[in-house]
């Protein structure tokens, strides 16, 4: 029998998401909606789910005994109580990024996670699920030597007058802050931020670029690029420095063309686009899970750690100082 998923949240992400399990991929199906905005319920039940029921509330859907799985991609605020409400009812459940707004809120959820004693949540870093970061990774850990550095670059073309200074790290260095660890197999334990000359093109609530330095556990050294108006496309970068050589994340698959006495290849503008089957993969991982009872993937864990990592940078983004990033122990179920 096919799992049957609750979405809460039926915005673009989750009608997207909605979209994927019930058209692409195998073994779940989209059975109930919830969402603030009933009209957006309403619109995914008619353009994706036609059979789903709606429900008032996210806790009424999770309580439901006809929801075997969740699918958390409401608003950031509100990813605690459920992802908590999930946790109590035993459910399996994907949440997209962030786990939680706080580091605090993110602690609550891997307490009781781990009070449950299983692996229950997802959290939402599709890059891991990259074919490009996959291969990068594979070479990392058995063809260059031992990590030294890492150069890296997260360029955006433009961004809307909403997106402020900090949101460079909650928002978009968060993807970074999560698959170094996960492909250096390390944890940080300082942040720098530093602020070249700004564009013209940043608005004045907003300092771009910027570049955050990390030192990692192990003594690895990391740069990154955040420069969210660069013009010229969406672009990620990424370089390992090991003892033995060097690796680099592989460029987006395009054909190479000659015309009007140019050579040219074309760069992609939209980050739906760059990671558009990683999203594939990432769920198709959290139905395979779920269908068993428990979850995979980036963890609870993972998205503490991201929390607390975020908030050192944004300090230092504040303070020009290089600041420590501590964490507790690991707790045994995320060993």
């Amino acid at each position: 029998m096919a799992l049957r998923i609750g979405v809460i949240g039926a915005g673009a992400i989750g009608q997207d998401h909605a979209r994927r399990i019930n058209q692409v991929l195998t073994g779940a199906h989209i059975v109930a909606v919830s969402d603030v905005n009933a009209g957006n319920a309403a619109a995914l039940q008619s353009e994706v789910a036609p059979d789903a029921t709606l429900f008032a509330t996210g806790e009424e859907l999770i309580a439901a005994p006809e929801i075997d799985a969740v699918l958390v991609t409401s608003w950031g605020t509100t990813h605690e109580q459920y992802v908590l409400a999930a946790i109590a009812a035993g459910k399996p459940c994907f949440c997209e990024k962030p786990l939680a707004t706080t580091a605090e809120g993110a602690r609550r959820i891997v307490e009781a996670e781990s009070a449950a004693g299983k692996r229950l949540v997802q959290v939402g870093f599709m890059r891991r699920y990259d074919e490009g970061y996959k291969m990068l990774k594979a070479v990392v850990d058995k063809e260059i030597g031992t990590p030294l550095m890492v150069h890296a670059a997260h360029r955006n073309a433009s961004v809307a007058e909403a997106y402020v200074t900090p949101m460079a790290i909650h928002d978009t260095l968060i993807h970074e802050i999560d698959v170094f660890r996960w492909l250096l197999d390390d944890d940080y334990v300082s942040a720098q931020v530093v602020f070249p000359r700004k564009t013209s093109h940043a608005h004045g609530k907003l300092r771009d670029p910027q570049i955050v330095l990390l030192e990692t556990a192990k003594g690895v050294r990391i740069d990154v690029e955040v420069f969210v108006n660069c013009r010229y496309g969406y672009d990620i970068q990424c370089q390992v420095v090991g003892e033995e050589g060097l690796a680099n994340l592989p460029e987006p698959m395009s054909i190479v063309t000659r015309k009007k006495a140019k050579l040219q290849n074309a760069i992609l503008t939209d980050w739906k686009h760059r990671f558009i089957d990683s999203y594939d993969v990432e769920l198709q991982d959290f139905i395979d899970a779920a269908a068993k009872g428990t979850a995979s993937g980036p963890s609870s864990w993972d998205g503490y750690v991201a929390a607390v990592t975020s908030d050192a940078c944004v300090k230092a983004q504040e303070t020009g100082e290089i600041v420590p990033i501590e964490l507790p122990a690991r707790p045994a179920l995320y060993a």
